[in-house]
């Protein structure tokens, strides 16, 4: 595991964003050589005189162990893409970004997510929907993933939490920074049940520039994109555009042909969104409905010690059924038949071809005993 203040440097460097961070990867194999690298090897590396120059600018005036530390004493916890809490889905898309800030935290319950984006001039009929769409999500254990923005995006968030629900709210500034500063008491709550998350580092104001880019942030958590109330230029769109280009379901509440707010979410269902009839639409599309199973198999039946040896020998990258057989000196028929259940109980997922992938942490203290 390389060192993340190595990670929290380069991402606060103008210029230095998913692609470069990767270049650099790929050139130095580290970040920690990449941060002592001379100029001309980052160039080698794919940087610009420009970047290169912010660089060296912020890394003479930066002290990065106080920059590291100040960020944890905030109560902010830092995931890099080397983590296994990195989110699974997130990690799939097109240049996920290769830090993310939270306050809160990440759950696997989270594997489960919907967003709902909308605009900020909603209209009764939009916000009515959003409270059921949101609260039905919710009561059904789906996380829900919206940007905290004023109108639908605050309506979804309230209505997740005062079900009990877990929310994630991606923002377009730093998670240190609440903005629009009305939603300060929201924010609390969902870094309760759920969580604040940016790319951008702590300190980095709301800027315009900084809204559409964080947009493929909420769409790549997602399973699927709700789209509830947009004009033919809203920021919603962007994101559905996003989910189109990650291979994520769009859905689209059909609106009023003659309201401004509903001309692009009438655009999208043109375009081949689905409609959105009502919830339950979003379950049955996506097959939520084993989630309720899963949950229910998992209290029938606890993990056994077994289990919880393969949940280390798993992470989130994905791993072949002979591969587990082989590291945990198990029968592959065992394995076989372990890894099944496990996947029954929403323990583990299997992603075709025999590979599997961990969605549970293990508990700490089990190991595999091959004599049981």
């Amino acid at each position: 595991m390389q060192d993340k203040k190595y990670w929290v440097g380069f991402n606060h460097v103008k210029g230095i964003g998913a692609v470069r961070i990767k270049g650099l990867l790929d050139y130095f194999g580290d970040l920690s050589i990449a941060w002592e690298a001379p100029p001309s090897a980052l160039m080698s590396a794919g940087l610009n005189n420009k970047t290169v120059e912010n660089f060296l600018v912020f890394k003479k005036n930066a002290i990065l162990d106080q920059l590291y530390e100040n960020i944890i004493r905030q109560g902010i916890n830092i995931i890099t893409l080397e983590d296994d809490i990195y989110p699974r889905k997130l990690k799939e898309i097109e240049q996920p970004p290769p830090v993310i800030y939270i306050r809160g935290n990440f759950s696997i319950e989270d594997e489960w997510s919907v967003a709902i984006v909308g605009t900020r001039r909603m209209s009764a009929y939009g916000k009515r929907v959003t409270e059921e769409l949101a609260s039905y999500l919710a009561k059904n254990n789906i996380s829900v993933v919206s940007g905290l923005a004023r109108g639908i995006d605050t309506v979804a968030h309230e209505s997740a939490n005062r079900e009990g629900g877990r929310s994630l709210a991606v923002m377009g500034c730093g998670v240190d920074i609440i903005y629009p500063p009305e939603n300060r008491k929201l924010a609390e709550k969902l870094t309760q049940n759920g969580g604040l998350i940016s790319d951008y580092a702590p300190g980095t104001p709301p800027d315009g520039v900084n809204f559409p880019p964080r947009n493929r942030i909420i769409s790549g958590l997602s399973l699927a994109t709700v789209v509830i109330e947009a004009g033919e230029k809203s920021g919603a769109l962007i994101t559905a555009n996003f989910a189109v280009n990650q291979g994520r379901e769009v859905f689209a509440v059909p609106g009023n042909i003659y309201s401004l707010e509903c001309k692009g979410t009438n655009a999208l269902i043109r375009d081949g969104a689905r409609p959105l009839i009502n919830p339950q639409d979003v379950l049955e599309v996506l097959h939520l409905q084993q989630i309720q199973e899963h949950r229910a198999l998992s209290m029938a039946v606890p993990p056994d010690k077994l289990e919880y040896g393969l949940l280390q020998i798993l992470s989130s990258d994905p791993l072949h059924v002979d591969e587990v057989s082989l590291q945990s000196g198990l029968p592959i028929q065992k394995v076989s038949a372990t890894l099944a259940m496990m996947e029954l109980k929403g323990m583990v997922m299997q992603l075709g071809g025999m590979s599997y992938i961990r969605l549970r942490e293990p508990k700490k203290g089990y190991r595999v005993n091959n004599h049981e």
